[in-house]
Protein backbone atom coordinates (compact mmCIF):
# COMPACT_ATOMS: atom_id res chain seq x y z
CA UNK A 1 0.00 0.00 0.00
CA UNK A 2 1.10 3.46 -0.82
CA UNK A 3 1.84 6.54 1.94
CA UNK A 4 -1.13 8.35 0.10
CA UNK A 5 -3.65 5.13 0.20
CA UNK A 6 -2.94 4.93 4.21
CA UNK A 7 -4.49 8.29 5.38
CA UNK A 8 -7.59 7.76 3.07
CA UNK A 9 -8.01 4.07 4.06
CA UNK A 10 -8.17 5.39 8.12
CA UNK A 11 -10.13 8.28 7.16
CA UNK A 12 -12.21 6.04 5.61
CA UNK A 13 -12.28 3.91 8.59
CA UNK A 14 -12.49 6.46 11.11
CA UNK A 15 -15.77 8.05 9.22
CA UNK A 16 -17.37 4.83 9.02
CA UNK A 17 -16.95 4.07 12.80
CA UNK A 18 -19.82 5.86 14.47
CA UNK A 19 -22.14 3.81 11.69
CA UNK A 20 -21.06 0.69 12.92
CA UNK A 21 -22.10 2.13 17.12
CA UNK A 22 -25.40 2.13 17.47
CA UNK A 23 -27.21 4.51 19.57
CA UNK A 24 -30.39 4.85 21.57
CA UNK A 25 -32.95 6.41 19.69
CA UNK A 26 -35.30 9.44 20.73
CA UNK A 27 -38.21 10.30 18.67
CA UNK A 28 -41.25 12.75 18.81
CA UNK A 29 -39.89 14.22 22.54
CA UNK A 30 -42.23 16.45 23.68
CA UNK A 31 -43.85 18.05 27.08
CA UNK A 32 -47.45 19.52 28.17
CA UNK A 33 -47.77 22.99 28.41
CA UNK A 34 -49.01 24.34 31.84
CA UNK A 35 -51.24 27.09 33.11
CA UNK A 36 -50.00 29.89 35.01
CA UNK A 37 -48.82 28.89 38.93
CA UNK A 38 -48.57 25.05 37.62
CA UNK A 39 -45.47 23.64 39.14
CA UNK A 40 -45.67 19.89 37.82
CA UNK A 41 -45.53 18.94 33.95
CA UNK A 42 -45.09 15.28 31.81
CA UNK A 43 -42.58 14.85 29.41
CA UNK A 44 -43.18 12.04 26.81
CA UNK A 45 -41.06 10.74 23.90
CA UNK A 46 -40.58 7.25 21.90
CA UNK A 47 -37.31 5.31 23.04
CA UNK A 48 -35.57 2.52 21.64
CA UNK A 49 -32.31 0.89 22.42
CA UNK A 50 -30.14 -1.06 20.08
CA UNK A 51 -29.35 -3.28 23.27
CA UNK A 52 -30.40 -4.10 26.36
CA UNK A 53 -30.46 -1.01 28.68
CA UNK A 54 -32.63 0.97 31.44
CA UNK A 55 -33.76 4.45 31.40
CA UNK A 56 -32.01 5.07 35.02
CA UNK A 57 -31.85 9.27 35.41
CA UNK A 58 -33.63 12.22 33.77
CA UNK A 59 -33.29 15.74 34.30
CA UNK A 60 -33.77 19.35 33.33
CA UNK A 61 -32.79 22.65 34.31
CA UNK A 62 -36.58 23.93 34.81
CA UNK A 63 -37.40 21.53 37.03
CA UNK A 64 -36.56 21.02 40.66
CA UNK A 65 -37.05 17.58 40.14
CA UNK A 66 -37.33 15.26 37.19
CA UNK A 67 -38.56 11.31 38.14
CA UNK A 68 -39.24 8.19 36.07
CA UNK A 69 -43.19 7.65 36.78
CA UNK A 70 -45.49 4.70 35.60
CA UNK A 71 -48.94 5.07 35.56
CA UNK A 72 -51.38 1.76 36.09
CA UNK A 73 -54.43 0.73 36.74
CA UNK A 74 -54.68 -1.06 40.46
CA UNK A 75 -58.26 -2.56 40.90
CA UNK A 76 -60.90 0.60 39.70
CA UNK A 77 -57.97 3.44 40.42
CA UNK A 78 -55.36 4.80 38.01
CA UNK A 79 -52.41 4.53 40.26
CA UNK A 80 -48.56 7.11 39.49
CA UNK A 81 -45.38 5.96 41.01
CA UNK A 82 -42.19 7.02 40.62
CA UNK A 83 -39.57 3.82 39.63
CA UNK A 84 -35.85 3.96 40.05
CA UNK A 85 -35.50 3.07 35.80
CA UNK A 86 -37.68 1.88 33.06
CA UNK A 87 -36.41 -1.25 30.97
CA UNK A 88 -35.50 -0.83 27.43
CA UNK A 89 -35.37 -4.20 25.57
CA UNK A 90 -32.94 -4.35 22.76
CA UNK A 91 -34.85 -3.05 19.49
CA UNK A 92 -37.98 -2.97 21.45
CA UNK A 93 -39.87 0.61 20.91
CA UNK A 94 -41.09 2.07 24.47
CA UNK A 95 -43.31 4.98 24.35
CA UNK A 96 -43.58 7.31 27.12
CA UNK A 97 -47.28 8.65 27.05
CA UNK A 98 -50.02 10.04 28.86
CA UNK A 99 -51.70 7.31 31.10
CA UNK A 100 -48.67 5.28 31.07
CA UNK A 101 -45.02 5.40 31.23
CA UNK A 102 -44.14 9.16 31.34
CA UNK A 103 -41.00 11.69 32.87
CA UNK A 104 -42.46 13.90 35.68
CA UNK A 105 -41.15 17.56 35.65
CA UNK A 106 -41.62 18.74 39.14
CA UNK A 107 -40.90 21.87 40.93
CA UNK A 108 -41.24 24.26 37.69
CA UNK A 109 -39.60 27.28 37.33
CA UNK A 110 -41.58 28.65 35.09
CA UNK A 111 -44.11 28.40 32.73
CA UNK A 112 -44.25 25.86 29.99
CA UNK A 113 -46.00 27.40 26.98
CA UNK A 114 -47.30 26.19 23.85
CA UNK A 115 -44.14 26.55 21.97
CA UNK A 116 -41.66 26.13 24.68
CA UNK A 117 -38.33 24.26 24.20
CA UNK A 118 -37.74 22.30 27.41
CA UNK A 119 -34.38 21.11 27.38
CA UNK A 120 -33.72 17.10 29.10
CA UNK A 121 -31.33 15.16 29.81
CA UNK A 122 -31.87 11.15 29.99
CA UNK A 123 -29.25 8.87 31.43
CA UNK A 124 -29.54 5.28 29.86
CA UNK A 125 -27.34 2.06 31.29
CA UNK A 126 -26.81 -0.48 29.29
CA UNK A 127 -26.44 -4.51 30.90
CA UNK A 128 -23.12 -4.27 31.17
CA UNK A 129 -22.77 -1.15 33.45
CA UNK A 130 -22.12 1.91 30.47
CA UNK A 131 -23.96 5.26 30.79
CA UNK A 132 -24.27 7.67 28.00
CA UNK A 133 -26.33 11.16 28.67
CA UNK A 134 -28.67 12.34 25.92
CA UNK A 135 -29.79 15.64 25.68
CA UNK A 136 -33.03 16.50 23.69
CA UNK A 137 -34.84 19.47 22.99
CA UNK A 138 -38.70 18.78 24.04
CA UNK A 139 -41.35 21.27 22.56
CA UNK A 140 -44.11 22.39 24.75
CA UNK A 141 -47.53 21.08 23.12
CA UNK A 142 -51.03 22.74 24.46
CA UNK A 143 -53.18 21.46 27.42
CA UNK A 144 -55.70 20.39 24.69
CA UNK A 145 -54.49 17.86 21.56
CA UNK A 146 -51.65 17.52 23.22
CA UNK A 147 -51.42 13.87 22.39
CA UNK A 148 -51.37 14.74 18.47
CA UNK A 149 -47.92 15.00 17.37
CA UNK A 150 -47.28 18.10 15.35
CA UNK A 151 -46.61 18.54 11.14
Amino acid sequence: MTNLRLPALLAALFLAAPAAHAETGIADPWVRATVPQQKATGAFMKITSPVDARLVGVRSPLAGTAEIHEMRMEGDKMKMRAVAALALPAGTLVELKPGGWHIMLLDLAAQVKEGDTVPIALTIETADGKRETIDIAAPARPLHGANKPRH
